[in-house]
């Protein structure tokens, strides 16, 4: 019979990697930061400014095979679909099934109010549009202004304006001024 041979196996040395020691900073260097030109050759565009483009309908190994990522069957994945605001899916939609109520006129006339007493603090005899601006009773010269009686005016003045009140036109006559309507 053979003998069987017996061997024995020696533990290898693998060589010892040297660590490397970093230099200890000393107080007299001091680290400043070192400015670089931005030339043509290094510069970068800051990170998530610029997407990948999504390449549609160029088969499954472009990440959007198939549908070309709009979903299933159905108007949405058509072209040219188009829904208005509100569109709830060809069901009667809310606005169209909510009840009409009142009345609102396309020729209202909206005035901007200034009160007698406020015509007090102008001191000048003729007040007219661009007057009552500078004095920051009116926000807009250009727009209606409407004269009411609260309050009593103490000087005799001539006011330009587009509508008066009957107690405010007979405040300004009594005090001895005039009322001017101001046709538009």
């Amino acid at each position: 019979m053979k003998e069987k041979k017996s061997t024995v196996k020696t533990a290898v040395k693998k060589p010892a990697v040297k660590k490397s020691v970093k230099p200890v900073a000393t107080k007299e260097v001091k680290d400043k930061p070192v400015a670089r030109l931005v030339s043509l050759s290094n510069l970068k565009r800051p990170f998530g400014s610029h997407k990948k483009r999504k390449y549609l309908g160029r088969g499954s190994s472009s990440g959007h095979g198939k549908t070309s990522t709009r979903g299933s069957k159905g108007q949405t994945s058509r072209a040219g679909r188009h829904f208005y605001l509100g569109f709830e899916g060809g069901q009667s939609p809310l606005i169209r099934r909510m009840p009409k109520r009142g009345f609102v006129s396309n020729f209202k006339k909206v005035y901007q109010i200034v009160n007698l007493s406020d015509l007090n603090s102008v001191k000048e005899t003729t007040i007219t549009p661009l007057l009552l601006k500078a004095n920051g009773l009116i926000r807009n010269e250009s727009a209606l202004i409407k004269i009411l009686g609260n309050g009593s005016i103490k000087n005799a003045v001539t006011i330009q304006a587009h509508a008066f009140s009957k107690r405010a036109a007979e405040g300004i006559v009594s005090a001895g001024g005039k009322a001017e309507i101001i046709n538009v």
